[in-house]
């Protein structure tokens, strides 16, 4: 077989140079017009699929596609906004009684009718969202930052804290709710919302504790935690920076279901003379008024029972939505 000369060489190599320069130029021109990974749309067209997501971006992304938690948060964002400002959509006072319209039904410009003590229901039932609200809300912030605090401590230190910590929990698990309400509360006089909230946040806190237990127990031994001890990280900058964050879903998602909860333990604390008492305003009082009245006058109990049904309907729906984008079990 006869050897290759160096013309023939020179012609293979200038061909193979060739060749390459015009694949370099074809592949420059080509990403210089396709845009980059980052920039490109993800599925859906929604966002970039180079771009990273964390939990609270992917859970935002889930509640905005479920029409369980639109529809919980419109009713919410309508209570808190009556709550605000009663006398947008209602300009009587709620303390105006007649009665001689003392369980009338629906008239104009009255259109749930009167209870037993000639009152306007409607009036009535739209400023006892301001109560209910406040309460729960209120009594939620409370518990939620009380038990996290308590809870987290026990689980970061652990040993005698921990311990001591679940033996008051255990105390505290022990004491019927409705119980103590009686016990504790029949001995307030005063009229305002802090002695119910203050009892909620006393009885609520134990549980808020055992969760946030858990997951900062759970967080505390992951690799990421254990790489910023051994960096020299302290304890306040393992508990604030590296565990809270990832501890906190658990949390939120108890809370946001015990908010309902705590609403509708206030009415009832109402219902029975404990909790807030006349002149205020509650959803509980006007139902134990309107109980005696059931058969001449059920409108007077219809309305207030339906919002309050309502309102912890939406804030348990609100609660079981925000479970389903944070637990990433469920994806």
């Amino acid at each position: 077989m006869p050897e290759p000369s160096f013309e023939s060489e020179g012609v293979i190599a200038g061909t193979a140079m060739g060749a390459a320069t015009d694949l370099a130029t074809t592949d420059a021109e080509t990403l210089h017009k396709r845009p980059s990974a980052a920039a490109e749309p993800g599925p859906g067209g929604t966002e970039p699929a180079g771009k990273p997501r964390s939990l609270w971006s992917d859970a935002w992304r889930d509640l905005r596609r479920n029409p369980v938690f639109v529809v919980s948060a419109l009713i919410i964002l309508f209570l808190v906004v009556i709550s605000l400002w009663p006398s947008a959509i209602a300009s009587g006072s709620p303390l105006k009684c007649d009665l001689a319209k003392a369980q009338q039904g629906s008239a104009p410009g009255h259109p749930f009718g009167y209870d037993g003590q000639g009152c306007d229901v409607y009036t009535r039932t739209v400023h006892g969202a301001r109560t209910s609200v406040t309460v729960g809300v209120c009594a939620t912030l409370g518990v939620a930052i009380l038990g996290s605090v308590l809870g987290a401590l026990a689980g970061f230190f652990g040993g005698l804290w921990d311990a001591v910590l679940s033996r008051i929990t255990d105390v505290f698990f022990a004491i019927p709710v409705i119980l103590g309400g009686l016990v504790l509360l029949s001995v307030v006089t005063s009229n305002s919302v802090w002695p119910v909230i203050g009892f909620i946040v006393l009885l609520g806190w134990p549980q808020i504790s055992r969760i946030a237990r858990g997951a900062v127990i759970t967080a505390k031994q992951n690799d990421y935690v254990q790489a910023a001890r051994a960096l020299g990280a302290s304890n306040s900058r393992l508990l604030l920076r590296h565990i809270a964050p990832n501890a906190v879903a658990p949390v939120i998602v108890v809370a946001t279901i015990a908010l309902g909860t705590y609403i509708a333990l206030e009415a009832t604390l109402s219902y029975l003379g404990v909790g807030l008492k006349p002149p205020s305003v509650s959803w509980g009082i006007d139902i134990s008024a309107a109980s005696p009245y059931i058969r001449n006058a059920p409108h007077a109990l219809l309305w207030p029972s339906g919002a309050l049904a309502i309102t912890v309907l939406a804030f348990i729906m609100l609660g079981d939505a925000v479970r389903d984008a944070l637990d990433p079990k469920l994806r």
